[in-house]
């Protein structure tokens, strides 16, 4: 007996009339297949150096969520950050993660967004173009 399961495939056209194909995996990862010429990619933020020495300087008690708002505070009637320049240096990119993807005349999709019913995690290039991982 032969088991054939349904493959879901979706496929946008941007603004300059390119398209895309989003191929819903059995594992719940989205195949994200088209033309990846020109794009932008987006890495996350890397707060932990960041935070340990903004703790360790200011001795304040706070957790490393409530840094991330912090460190990029900024005070509105004093025209200034609230936490000094040197911790926001601190804040680096997690280059091995890629959390955006934005193609020349898109779709822009970055990790929290939805797509084909799943949340997006990340991205894995390939050869076909990107691998959406899902949570």
């Amino acid at each position: 007996m032969e088991v054939s399961s349904k493959i879901t495939k979706e496929t946008m056209t941007n603004r300059y009339g390119d398209s895309f194909v989003f191929t819903l995996l059995e594992d719940g990862n989205i195949q994200w297949s088209g033309d990846f010429q020109f794009i932008r990619i987006g890495y996350p933020n890397e707060y932990t150096q960041a935070f340990f020495e903004y703790v360790r300087y200011t001795g304040r008690e706070i957790n490393l969520e409530q840094f991330k708002e912090l460190v990029h505070a900024y005070d509105e009637e004093k025209k200034e950050y609230v936490v000094d320049r040197k911790y926001r240096e601190l804040v680096t990119s997690r280059t091995g993660v890629i959390n955006m993807v934005d193609p020349s005349g898109g779709p822009y999709l970055t990790e929290g967004m939805k797509i084909m019913g799943k949340t997006i995690k990340e991205f894995k290039p390939n050869k076909e173009g990107y691998l959406i991982i899902t949570q």
